[in-house]
């Protein structure tokens, strides 16, 4: 296959994984009592009720997501380069970026998620998959 089908199948299989833990995470932690998360009011709504264990679910989905998406891409494409699987980590740092704004989140989690669940990750991934 092309370098560039193989890149674009690495992206939609971390943001697959990437969705499938937000969707799934309340059965690893529990949300706030009365909180709706299925909706986008219910997740605005409940966003002040939030405590820190709520947000490790959605750190791991963007990191694994993001870790992923960069070591298939450096397993799959020969030769691996770094540059692309750093293409997927600004990808899904842009994604990130973009539920900062949308989602009132605490800063911390804000820097936290932004400062390592994307880049270091891709890193990370790069150097994983040129070792398979």
């Amino acid at each position: 296959m092309k370098p560039l089908v193989l890149t674009l199948l690495a992206a939609i299989l971390g943001m697959a994984l990437n969705g499938y833990l937000i969707a799934y995470s309340h059965l690893f932690v529990a949300p706030p009592v009365g909180a709706d998360l299925t909706t986008e009011e219910g997740l605005l709504a409940a966003m002040p009720l939030m405590e820190p264990k709520h947000y490790a679910m959605p750190f791991l989905a963007h990191a694994l997501g993001t870790l992923l998406s960069a070591f298939l891409v450096s397993w799959w494409v020969r030769p691996a380069t770094l540059q692309r699987s750093m293409l997927l980590g600004f990808v899904f740092l842009a994604g990130g970026l973009y539920m900062v704004r949308i989602l009132p989140s605490p800063m911390w989690f804000n820097i936290l998620d932004l400062g390592l669940a994307y880049l270091p990750m891709a890193y990370l991934g790069y150097h994983a998959g040129r070792r398979v």
